[in-house]
């Protein structure tokens, strides 16, 4: 392979062992040769290329190529478990934007069938159902989805307009849309691909509405595939991303369905009608937080993908001059890229240690409900709420900075950065608006702040509140990771007490609870943002501290990235510890001065991190983010690909620009 000098210089001059890095990421080396004879299993098949790249195919044949493509992976997925390799892991690289976004590169159509209906299913589902369902789903006669959202709601699900009024004469449920805002729209698959679907709806009984429920429907038969009488199906259209995920819209009209089709492993319907509330309504958030702990992980992926991309790119392109009198200098040297980079590359570290911690605690709190141990679950939601919300919106950001960095060529799809963007930012909106998201993180707090005001034990996430509501005084500032810890958890405190003291202030002076809280949701949404940061930092600086057997070298750069990551969000917040902190001016400046030292201390290591990653080139699909740098060579070959070069001369030239050309003569 010829190397680009440049980049291969930057990798001779690591300071650790990027396969170190890699199986740290990975959980081992074990995990690495696993992850990577996966890879090459999925990607050395030709079939799962594309011949025409996706942005030059109508969106009806992106649709019918990602089709074809699921179909031969799942058929290689059974291959695979029949050799007896794989186990279920196999299909949470498939859905994964790691080795997902490299076969489907626009969404995976039966992505919501394993991401939401299949878990929808165990996690909704009394025994019985689940036994049944799941057999017929592994057995191939089900393809799902997932219909929450419709046209006129979507996170506020008390909202949802669609009905499902149980008939006892029949003992059946009657499925209606009773206004064109009830349709469902958005779901994953819907549109050509489900002939299943788990749908919530308003469940009427003995007259009474009972709230929203899962209820398990039929959409097409199974065998023509044509939609059922009274079920209107349909797909939405083209979005800036994701367009092969077949997003559907679906309407009933007295669509009538088993008894046996709501979901009841939590509430039931008797056949004479008679309802059976759920023990504890709390159960239901149980799928909802398991697809906000899995969309962690995409959205680091993306992060990662954009910040190697954006690295390389970086390294091998030389534009401008430091110094007058000496060539062209790579990019990567100025400190304004190092800090449109740098920080970004801290952020996926930080949301990776953070998204192993939450699958820990996901699953600590998943085997206590099963003993019907609810105590930390709303714990587990507040932090899922505003890390997804955190998080997605940093992502999003992140990747079009990093776009930015690139300068012309981030803006061109064979960078795949434009392509990255759409699919992290649809994270910011789906399961849950990242506002609505922070404010139901909010709710959490404010019980917490008026627990730890009346001296009542508190979480373990939620504990630092207890030294400000006692009037501790913050320390003196220190440029520590530890005092860092502290500050953010500082600034968090202060202003969870602000907004809650603001909104109570509101209440005396005679302003509703329901219209005080919306007053006083900025500054809700702004304390639910700040204890997600003082989360992030924590346990940032915890899991590197934790990790027992690393070298120094490696140790040295994550610690690095660990200061990086705070500092820089110091800085952006310097008003919040103005504020809530004894920080001074001094202090400030000593931050500004500590930021670009970080810089400079990662940039001999910049692209030995990004290697770290380990993402092939047909993973990445980036001309700018090759392994070998050959950056420009790429370029010209991916233009050459398009239709309009496959002719020296368009057909345009004669319709059109010919006889416009000799009128003007």
């Amino acid at each position: 392979m010829n190397v680009n000098k440049d980049l291969q210089y930057e990798r001779n001059r690591c300071t650790f062992r990027t396969i170190e890095l890699t199986n740290l990421l990975d959980g081992g080396a074990d995990r690495t040769l696993e992850r990577r004879e996966l890879e090459e299993y999925f990607l050395s098949d030709p079939e799962l290329h594309d011949v025409v790249p996706d942005k030059f195919k109508s969106h009806k044949e992106i649709y019918e190529e990602a089709v074809r493509k699921s179909c031969l992976v799942l058929q290689k997925v059974r291959l695979l478990q029949e050799s007896g390799k794989g186990g279920m892991n196999v299909y949470t690289h498939i859905i994964g934007a790691r080795l997902g976004t490299a076969i489907f590169n626009d969404g995976f159509p039966f992505l919501v069938h394993f991401a939401m209906f299949l878990p929808g299913i165990m996690g909704q589902g009394n025994t019985k159902q689940q036994a049944y369902w799941m057999t017929k789903s592994w057995n191939g006669d089900i393809i799902g989805t997932y219909a929450q959202t419709e046209l006129g709601h979507g996170t506020f699900i008390r909202g949802l307009e669609t009905t499902a009024t149980y008939d006892p004469q029949t003992k059946e449920f009657v499925l209606n849309s009773p206004t064109l805002t009830s349709y469902k729209w958005w779901p994953g698959g819907l549109g050509h691909t489900a002939n299943h679907a788990i749908v919530l709806a308003q469940l009427y009984t003995e007259g009474d509405c009972k709230g929203i429920h899962p209820f398990i429907v039929q959409l097409r038969d199974t065998n023509t595939h044509e939609p059922l009488p009274g079920i209107k199906i349909g797909e939405i259209g083209t979005k800036l991303g994701m367009n092969a995920v077949n997003n559907g819209f679906l309407g009933f009209e007295n669509v009538r369905i088993p008894r046996e089709s709501m979901m009841m492993k939590n509430s039931q319907v008797l056949e004479d009608g008679t309802y059976v509330k759920s023990k504890n309504d709390k159960l239901t958030y149980g799928t909802m937080v398991f697809v906000r702990v899995m969309l962690l992980n995409d959205i680091i992926t993306y992060l990662a993908k954009a910040c190697t991309i954006a690295t390389r790119y970086s390294a091998v392109r030389r534009q401008g001059q430091i110094h007058s009198d000496k060539p062209e200098v790579q990019i990567l040297d100025y400190v304004t890229q190092q800090y449109k980079i740098f920080p970004h590359i801290a952020a996926y570290f930080a949301f990776k240690m953070v998204a192993i911690h939450m699958w820990d605690l996901y699953n600590s709190v998943n085997s206590q409900l099963e003993q019907g141990d609810m105590d930390k679950l709303p714990e587990l939601h507040a932090l899922s709420c505003c890390l997804k919300a955190v998080a997605s919106a940093d992502g999003a950001n992140g990747v079009e900075q990093l776009r930015l960095a690139c300068g012309g060529h981030g803006y061109m799809d064979a960078s795949n950065l434009p392509v990255t963007y759409g699919l992290i930012t649809a994270i910011c909106t789906y399961e849950g608006e990242n506002t609505v998201m922070l404010l139901q993180t909010a709710r959490y707090l404010v019980r917490g702040w008026k627990q730890a005001v009346a001296g009542e034990p508190l979480p373990s996430t939620v504990q630092y509140l207890e030294p400000i509501a006692k009037g501790i005084r913050p320390r003196s500032w220190k440029n520590t990771l530890d005092c860092f810890i502290n500050a953010f958890h500082t600034v968090a405190a202060g202003s969870i007490r602000l907004a809650t003291e603001n909104m109570d202030q509101r209440i005396r002076n005679g302003v509703s609870p329901e219209d005080a809280w919306n007053q006083t949701s900025i500054q809700l949404t702004q304390c639910a943002e700040a204890h997600c940061r003082a989360f992030i930092v924590k346990t940032f600086i915890e899991s590197v501290r934790r990790v027992s057997s690393m070298s120094a070298e490696l140790r040295k750069v994550l610690y690095q990235l660990c200061e990086l990551y705070a500092v820089h969000w110091l800085l952006q917040k310097r008003g919040d510890f103005y504020q809530f902190y004894n920080m001074t001016k001094e202090d400030v400046l000593l931050l500004q001065s500590r930021l670009e030292e970080l810089l400079v201390a990662i940039r001999p290591n910049a692209v030995g991190i990004v290697d770290s990653f380990d993402y092939r080139d047909d993973i990445l699909n980036s001309a700018l983010g090759v392994y070998d740098g050959n950056v420009y060579e790429r370029l010209y070959a991916e233009a050459l690909k398009s239709p309009l070069n496959q002719e020296s001369v368009n057909q345009s030239f004669v319709k059109y620009l010919k006889p416009y050309l000799k009128c003007n003569l």
